[in-house]
């Protein structure tokens, strides 16, 4: 059994973030709708520009590195908004630091590295936190009702589509872009919250066959791939993504056919409940046409009701909805896929039996 640190009472919960890039407006803004039960102990990166401006947007103390971090600033967790490749030594090094994790999307990109997150967080008895705010937007929440009630019966098939366009410049703005080491590709990066839906709306995956290619970008990674997913219900699906779309972001979308249901959640980030035709009426199907929202960014809106739910958690006040455990069904999912592409095969999971 896991003994954890004791509830944070009495006082703000301390975070630090490591990693000032383009997700850490994100959870800037979600730590000042907070500012009541959050104070910032600290941010870090070792871009002294990047460093900067984040000093001077949140008014926290900066720090070049991550061992500068925790050695100077007072913080109960730390967030991990760093290049995938570097959560899980970073993730290791806060929890034997005695600070909780919560780490961005990607976990990890390789399978033993997620484990052993879980692992040394365990040990610690701190938290790990995978962050999945995309499962907080509107309109999947009433989808996830909808499964979680029954109204689609039995579910027969699910389609997926992220068609994004990330340029040669989004690559090369960063070394660590479109490698394996560091960043993974179509699948791991930008459709992670996508891959994420197909446990966590659909149930446990059976098995996967996946194709990869790089088709455009000079990167290591690929830049499109498609998937058939089989769950272990029989239910039948696929995931098709590419980062070359012309010319701008054009979909985020999932698609539920049920034998009593069907429901697409489309728009450019799954910001728009298209189709909604069930059997049976229900209360939910009031709330679908104020679900959607107009959305210029991919990230979505999920981010403070996110940081709600681990502020809660670090209280004493509420279960985590995304640990590490739950960020490692995700990660199964990815390797599986990268698996199955590398290999020409379909791939069976769980990929440890």
């Amino acid at each position: 059994m896991v003994r954890l640190k004791p509830p944070i009472t009495a006082r703000p919960v301390r975070f630090a973030l490591a990693g000032c890039g383009r997700i850490s407006a994100s959870h800037f803004a979600a730590m000042r709708q907070h500012g009541d039960r959050i104070e910032l102990a600290g941010v870090c990166d070792i871009d002294p520009a990047a460093l900067d401006a984040a000093m001077k947007l949140t008014g926290a103390p900066g720090y070049g590195s991550l061992q500068e971090l925790l050695a100077g600033a007072n913080a109960d967790i730390v967030v991990l908004a760093t290049p995938s490749g570097l959560h899980p030594e970073q993730a290791m090094r806060a929890a034997e630091a005695g600070r909780h994790v919560m780490t961005e999307k990607p976990m990890a990109t390789r399978w033993e590295d997620g484990k052993r997150m879980v692992q040394a967080c365990d040990a610690a008895g701190v938290r790990l936190f995978v962050v999945k705010q995309n499962r907080h937007n509107g309109t999947l929440q009433l989808l996830k009702r909808a499964v979680d009630k029954g109204r689609f019966g039995r579910i027969y098939m699910v389609a997926i589509n992220v068609f994004w366009t990330r340029p040669q410049a989004y690559y090369d703005s960063a070394r660590w872009r479109g490698t394996w080491e560091f960043d993974g590709g179509a699948f791991m990066n930008q459709a992670s919250h996508y891959i994420d839906l197909l446990d966590w709306l659909v149930g446990p995956v059976e098995s996967v066959h996946a194709y990869t290619a790089t088709l455009a970008r000079q990167i290591e990674v690929e830049d499109t791939g498609v998937a058939n997913i089989r769950w272990r219900t029989g239910a039948l699906g696929s995931v098709s993504v590419t980062m070359l779309t012309y010319p701008k972001n054009l979909e985020g979308s999932i698609t539920i056919i049920g034998e009593k249901g069907t429901a697409r959640v489309g728009g450019v980030a799954v910001n728009e409940i298209q189709h909604w035709a069930f059997a049976e009426p229900d209360e939910d199907d009031r709330k679908v046409k104020d679900a959607s929202y107009p959305t210029a960014s991919v990230y979505g809106p999920g981010h403070p009701a996110y940081y709600d739910n681990v502020i809660r958690v670090l209280r004493g006040e509420a279960e985590p909805e995304t640990d590490g455990r739950e960020g490692l069904r995700a990660l199964e999912l990815l390797i599986a896929l990268y698996q199955s592409a590398r290999d020409g095969r379909r791939v069976s999971l769980p990929l440890e039996h």
